[in-house]
């Protein structure tokens, strides 16, 4: 009885903290049953660096963790992946992470953490301030912070011509208890803002809460030539919705549909270096859900229209795109495909001639190339079943 009084006396004082202190979880990469939401860059000396996510059963799931992978060889062999983010012992995971090599030419892997049992949902970062060196060096995460019960962003970082920062973020006003919000009317709704930082990303401050239709999120921000801000997101609705700032991302006008189909899935949009806008996407897709089709589009008239583009790969369950332009002119994408079944990390390589012409001009478009995929060819029963689909 001494034992148990003298047990329950030192939890009544011990601080709260030590308490609930959280441990990472080492997720066994080799053990892998299900991978994708890969992001992409090219560093100025020709480093491909890729990422995704994977861990646990399932998307999503407490054991989630986020890993990293680099080629030295123009994309023809890739590193083992090495985990970046680790879960922890509380239920928090790590997920969705970003690549971005910013003016000063350091590398972002930015990525999100989540607990629904804590209503803990925001987004993390680490920084490698030489990722051309022969031991690329992450230093240690760190929280981005953004004053909102819930944050969670997926796509690049958008440098303005006044030098700002806008990272693209989707949040919520009210604590959110699940692992995401906003598949229905009757849940918390997701709103989609702006990070914006004045002093190269030491801090960022929240704008906008743009509406628009439930199960919307992974919006993306694109500087037009007349100066406005120009927001993509992706809804369930059939079409991207849009918005627009004309004071550089403080304000943003009510969310309205877009002219561009969507089947429900994250796109990629990037000003290329001859000024013209460059669109992936799921293209003249065959039914609202099917993720197929994956297309390279190009405006020249900043996103009024698009041409029919450059086929990356015509098979369903491919998703997911991001990339890169190199210096020489290069387009680098990555995409998933399969994610529970064969879990393929691709690549995709070509030009911007190639993209307006539908097909290879060039002589150097490289498609369906693997960066990484699974040993088990297969889905199990237990990972065959998610809450949502992202």
């Amino acid at each position: 009885m001494r034992t148990t009084l003298t047990l329950i006396a030192a939890l009544l004082f011990a601080p709260l903290a030590a308490l609930h202190a959280a441990e990472p979880v080492v997720i066994d990469l080799s053990q892998r049953t299900w991978q994708g939401i890969p992001g992409l860059e090219r560093t100025a000396k020709g480093r491909v660096y890729v990422s995704w996510f994977t861990g646990g059963p399932k998307e999503p799931s407490p054991d989630n963790t986020v890993v990293l992978s680099y080629s030295d060889d123009a994309g023809k062999t890739f590193t083992p992946p090495e985990a970046m983010g680790l879960p922890t012992n509380d239920g928090t995971r790590c997920f969705d992470p970003t690549l971005w090599i910013d003016p000063k030419g350091r590398l972002w892997y930015i990525f999100n953490r989540g607990n629904k049992d804590l209503a803990k949902h925001d987004v993390w970062a680490r920084l490698c301030e030489a990722p051309d060196a022969p031991n690329p060096s992450f230093g240690p995460e760190f929280r981005v912070g953004y004053d909102a019960p819930f944050t969670f962003r997926m796509n690049k970082v958008t440098v303005l011509s006044t030098g700002e920062w806008l990272m693209p973020v989707t949040l919520a006003e009210k604590p959110v208890r699940d692992w995401c919000t906003g598949f229905n009317e009757n849940q918390t709704p997701t709103l989609h803002g702006v990070g914006i930082s004045t002093d190269e990303g030491k801090t960022w401050k929240l704008h906008g809460a743009v509406k628009s239709k439930p199960w919307a999120l992974e919006n993306m921000i694109t500087e037009l030539k007349d100066g406005r801000l120009w927001m993509l997101i992706r809804t369930n609705s059939g079409v991207l919705w849009q918005s627009h700032s004309s004071d550089k991302g403080r304000t943003w006008s009510d969310g309205n549909p877009s002219t561009i189909k969507s089947p429900g899935s994250r796109f990629y949009i990037r000003r290329l270096a001859s000024g013209n806008l460059l669109l992936v996407n799921h293209h003249k897709f065959a039914s609202p859900t099917w993720r197929h089709r994956l297309t390279a589009q190009v405006s020249t008239d900043d996103g009024a229209t698009w041409n029919d583009g450059l086929l990356l790969d015509e098979r369903s369950n491919v998703s997911y795109p991001d990339g890169a332009q190199d210096k020489d002119g290069s387009i680098w994408i990555t995409y998933d495909r399969d994610r529970n079944g064969a879990g393929e990390i691709l690549l995709a390589k070509f030009r911007e001639e190639d993209a307006i012409a539908g097909k290879d001009v060039s002589g150097t478009v490289t498609l369906k190339q693997a960066v990484d995929k699974l040993n088990k060819p297969t889905p199990s029963k237990a990972n065959s079943s998610k809450p949502f689909v992202k």
